[in-house]
C-alpha cells in the first residue's frame, strides 16, 4: 500500500498538467475539429511509446499509453514473490510465538468498485517488475500514407534485421480500386541494444463499402501499435533506457510505390451501434477511439467505479473460465489489468489506468496466440 500511496500523492501533484495536441505540423485541411471533451485526452507527435518509438507526426494518441505486465513476466516473478511472502509469514509466526500469541493470517480484502485500487501486486518485492507490453491507440489526422511510412521508418531502425519496407504500402496494406482497406504488420526481431521485441501495427480506415468511420474516429483512419518484450523476462527488466532511433530513413527522399489513396468517410459509426463485439459502454463513459481490425475501444470515465463496472461487465460476458488480474503502481499511474480467454479462443483484456489526467479504460479482443 505504501507504493500506491506514493503514486496517488504524485498523481495529485501534477493534476494541473495539460496534454499536448497534434495541431503542430498537421495541415488544417487534414484535421477534423476535435470535440472539447476529446481534445483534453490527446497526446501529440513525439509522445514516447516504448523503446525509443514515439507517436509519428500527423497522428494523435488518445488517452495515456496503455501499459501492462505480460503473463510471462508475471510468471517469472511469481516464485520470488511467493518466497518473500512465505518468509514474511514465518517471521510473523516467530514473533507471535515469542509474544505467546497465535499468528493469524490476515485475509486479503476483496476489492470492490467503491474501494481505492489495492497496491501493486508485487509491492512486497524490493524492485517490482515494470510493464513489458505497450499499446498506443492513435487517430491519424495528417496524410495517412506519410504517417504510416514515418512509423515504419522508426520500426526499420528499431528492428534492423526485420526487413521492414518503408516505401511500398502493398507490403503491409490491402486495397480495392486503389483505396486502402486496411494495414497489418506483425514482426519480431532484435533491437540494436539487444532486446527481443514483437511489434504489431494495424491501420483501420473504417468501412470502405459504406464510407463509415469507426466510432469516435472523427472519420479518420485508426492506427494501433503493440510493442512487447519477448526475450527473457528478467533480462528485460535490467535496462530500461530507450533505444537510439535518431536517424530513421527520411521518407520524403523516396516516393511511395503504390500511389494508393485513402478512402474518405462520410460519418462515424452511430452512437446507437455497439462499439466493440456487440458491446456498448454506458453513457457515463466517453469513448475516445475505437477500431474493428483488431477490435478495441478506449474511453474515459468521471469515476473509477464506472470504469471498474464496465470492465467487469465486458469480461464476464466473454471470458470462459478464470479472469486473471494484475495491479501495477508505476510512475504516476495505477494500472489494473484483467484478462482471459473467450469462447472463440481470442484473448479478452481490459486495462484500467488511473492517472493525473483521469480514469481511462481500454477494452481489447486480441487474436489467439
Amino acid at each position: 500500500m505504501r507504493r500506491l500511496t506514493a503514486a496517488i500523492a504524485a498523481t495529485a501533484a501534477i493534476l494541473t498538467l495539460s496534454s499536448c495536441t497534434t495541431d503542430a505540423g498537421v495541415p488544417s485541411a487534414d484535421r477534423t475539429t476535435v470535440p472539447p471533451e476529446i481534445d483534453s485526452h490527446e497526446s501529440g507527435p513525439a509522445s514516447p511509446i516504448a523503446y525509443g518509438l514515439s507517436v509519428p507526426a500527423g497522428a494523435t494518441q488518445l488517452g495515456p499509453l496503455v501499459r501492462y505486465r505480460s503473463e510471462r513476466l508475471i510468471a517469472a516473478y511469481k516464485p520470488e514473490l511467493d518466497a518473500v511472502r512465505a518468509e514474511q509469514a514465518l517471521e510473523e509466526a516467530e514473533e507471535a510465538e515469542e509474544q505467546g500469541t497465535e499468528a493469524t493470517e490476515t485475509p486479503t480484502p476483496t476489492p470492490t468498485i467503491d474501494n481505492r485500487p489495492e497496491g501493486d501486486f508485487f509491492e512486497d518485492l524490493e524492485d517490482p517488475p515494470k510493464p513489458d507490453t505497450f499499446v498506443s491507440l492513435m487517430r491519424i489526422d495528417g496524410n495517412p500514407t506519410l504517417v504510416v511510412r514515418r512509423l515504419l521508418a522508426e520500426l526499420s531502425v528499431l528492428l534492423p534485421e526485420a526487413g521492414i519496407v518503408t516505401d511500398d504500402l502493398s507490403a503491409y496494406c490491402k486495397a480495392s480500386d486503389r483505396r486502402v482497406t486496411g494495414c497489418s504488420l506483425d514482426v519480431s526481431g532484435t533491437t540494436p541494444g539487444g532486446r527481443d521485441l514483437r511489434v504489431r501495427m494495424s491501420v483501420d480506415p473504417g468501412d470502405v463499402s459504406t464510407r463509415t468511420g469507426n466510432f469516435a474516429s472523427l472519420e479518420r483512419p485508426v492506427m494501433r501499435l503493440d510493442v512487447a518484450y519477448v526475450g527473457d523476462p528478467r533480462a528485460g527488466q535490467e535496462d530500461r533506457t530507450p533505444e537510439d532511433l535518431d536517424n530513421p530513413p527520411r521518407i520524403e527522399d523516396t516516393a511511395e510505390k503504390t500511389d494508393w489513396i485513402w478512402p474518405k468517410m462520410d460519418e462515424d459509426a452511430s452512437v446507437d451501434e455497439p462499439v466493440i463485439d456487440g458491446f456498448s459502454p454506458p453513457s457515463s463513459a466517453t469513448v475516445l477511439l475505437s477500431g474493428q481490425r483488431p477490435p478495441f475501444a478506449t474511453m474515459t470515465t468521471l469515476r473509477a467505479s464506472i470504469a471498474t463496472e464496465v470492465a467487469e461487465r465486458f469480461t464476464s460476458e466473454r471470458i470462459e473460465g478464470t479472469v486473471q488480474r494484475d495491479v501495477m503502481a508505476d510512475l504516476n499511474e495505477v494500472v489494473i489489468s484483467t484478462w482471459g480467454t473467450g469462447a472463440d479462443g481470442r484473448e479478452v483484456r481490459t486495462v484500467h489506468t488511473l492517472s493525473a489526467r483521469g480514469n481511462y479504460l481500454s477494452l481489447f479482443l486480441n487474436p489467439a496466440s
